[in-house]
């Protein structure tokens, strides 16, 4: 029998009855990819804005496992698990040691943000007390297991003067790492702090810096991950990378087309948009690790819309999506949280992404999202 619920705005809505994806946990042959994770919120901590993360590491580390077992790699303590929107560096350095923990026990490949986050807003910071900040991370990501990513700082972007203060920065780091990094590029979109990133507002400035940091230290850099949204842009600087330097695609419109890749090359994968559509994102990789690029397409084709609309203005909301969407398919029990977060999207907004969750067949059980999604309804726009 199917499962209908009525949505407003939109009516009586049947849903679908999701595929069964031949699933495996063996990691592409192709691609090298990680799905960026979010963390799960102890619905009865404090967890108000402001507040100190409390975190429910049961449910958080579960959904690491959930994500191995279908042959992706982890990026923790990234954007997607709210560092800078809800996370302190308390919470995180305990994320990144638990994780790791369970990612030796799992056999699971982990790479970790390394930040300077537990610094205070502002530019105040001196050039070495925010590579001293960035140096306690590495050491905690290191001492993990992980492979240390290093994310873009608020605290550097507030601070530099131009390109050299990042090339000199980012230079000290990439020699202290005892494995190769990954950087990360994430565009103003994802977090406002971080316009001019870089040394420069022009894209192709920044890119010039970009590659003159990767080309200097090509041998110590695994890849670099990019997050502006600009398909034509991230395939250009892909070209332009030294051999052996991957470009892992943060580009949540367009993964599609990148990780596919052309008679040039392909990018590898580091996606927040990964944790909701983990095992069709798996399967997908799947066909094209087989070749079969007619299935590859079939699969990811209804995941764009969802993901457009999931990652629309204002985009740093995402996370709240992503938590949603992880409460609809039955990984955690509450629709919860840290720092308040759980607020950042409309009612519609939510609703739109439950229809477009269910037509990309990431809802393992209509019959429980349906329920879920009535008692939402219930509580947020009761009719009487």
């Amino acid at each position: 029998m199917s499962v209908t619920i009525d949505l407003p705005g939109i009516g009586r809505h049947v849903m679908t009855e999701p595929e069964l994806l031949p699933l495996s946990a063996a990691p592409s042959t192709s691609r090298v990819v990680h799905a960026a994770a979010h963390v799960v919120a102890d619905p009865f901590g404090e967890n108000a804005p402001g507040a100190p993360a409390a975190v429910d590491w049961d449910t958080t580390l579960a959904f690491r496992h959930h994500l191995w077992s279908l042959g992706l790699g982890v990026a923790d303590a990234m954007d997607t698990a709210q560092r800078g929107m809800g996370l302190d560096w308390a919470a995180t350095r305990e994320l990144i040691t638990r994780s790791g923990a369970e990612a030796r026990a799992a056999g699971g490949r982990l790479a970790c943000g390394v930040g300077t986050d537990q610094l205070a807003p502002g530019p105040s910071h001196s050039l070495d007390a925010i590579v001293a900040a960035y140096e306690e991370q590495l050491a905690v990501v290191e001492q993990a297991g992980a492979q240390p990513i290093l994310m873009a700082s608020r605290a550097l972007a507030a601070r530099a003067r131009g390109a050299d203060d990042y090339l000199h920065a980012y230079g000290r780091l990439i020699a202290q790492s005892t494995r190769p990094v990954i950087l990360h590029w994430l565009g103003e979109m994802f977090d406002p702090a971080l316009a001019g990133y870089w040394g420069s507002a022009d894209l192709d400035t920044a890119t010039s810096t970009v590659l003159t940091l990767v080309k200097e230290h090509a041998d110590r850099i695994d890849g670099i991950k990019v997050s502006l949204l600009d398909a034509e842009r991230e395939v250009d600087l892909r070209r332009a990378l030294p051999a052996g330097v991957r470009l892992y695609t943060g580009d949540d419109f367009n993964y599609p087309t990148l990780i596919r890749g052309d008679d040039h090359g392909h990018s590898d994968a580091l996606l927040g948009v990964f944790d909701p559509i983990a095992p069709v994102a798996a399967a997908a990789l799947s066909a094209l690790d087989r070749g079969d690029l007619g299935r590859y397409d079939a699969l990811f084709a209804p995941t764009l819309p969802l993901a457009r609309h999931l990652f629309a203005a204002p985009t740093y909301h995402y996370k709240t999506g992503v938590v949603f969407l992880a409460w609809l398919a039955g990984h955690q029990d509450h629709f919860t949280m840290v720092g308040g977060a759980h607020s950042g999207r409309s009612l519609p907004h939510l609703v739109e992404l439950f229809r477009l969750a269910d037509a990309a067949g990431i809802l393992p059980s209509p019959e429980l999202a349906a329920d879920r999604m009535r008692r939402l309804l219930a509580v947020a726009a009761p009719t009487g």
